[in-house]
């Protein structure tokens, strides 16, 4: 593997077998890892290491039920930006707002696409007046979640054999 954060580190498969049970369940011990890999656990924890300094493994999270927190409505927001200039202040504010959990730069009528979970829509309402209060922002349309058949937050792990497509765009 690669020292260097930006570029794609080099996997073996056991590499991509071991990212693939640390994303199934990353609470399994290093014995219990190994076993699954085929290595022991010290030679589980090194390469567990290096997926980490390279950053491919970004970090350890337990997965929520938000609706049994009280966080009743998921939504998306398209936020259309009046300049370029004000994209960065604005990803700024909503990097503290809590009810944002995702932001990503789209092409399309939307410059920002954002999920979002609130309590009710009363809550809901209170944070699209808050982002049509920033600066550069020229509207926003809300879509809500009526229902959710599928939400992953695992990622697809190419075969050994498979190397990444890129397409190019014209």
């Amino acid at each position: 593997m690669t020292k260097e954060r930006d570029a794609s580190p080099t996997l073996d498969g056991i590499d991509r077998r071991l990212l693939d049970a640390l994303q199934r369940d990353c609470k399994r011990s290093l014995a219990e890892l190994g076993e699954a890999v085929g290595l022991s656990a010290p030679s589980v924890l090194e390469r567990v290491r290096k997926l980490e300094e390279s950053g491919l493994v970004r970090g350890y999270h337990a997965q929520l039920d938000a609706r049994r927190l009280g966080l009743d409505i998921g939504a998306f927001i398209g936020v259309a930006m009046d300049h370029p200039r004000h994209i960065a202040a604005f990803e700024k504010h909503i990097a503290a707002m809590g009810e944002v959990l995702e932001c990503h730069h789209m092409t399309g009528r939307h410059t920002l696409l954002l999920k979002v979970r609130t309590v009710n829509t009363a809550t809901l309402h209170d944070l699209i007046q808050r982002l049509r209060e920033l600066p550069g922002v020229a509207g926003t349309e809300t879509m809500i979640v009526l229902a959710t058949q599928m939400e992953r937050t695992a990622v697809p792990i190419p075969a050994v054999d498979e190397k990444p497509t890129r397409r190019r765009t014209r």
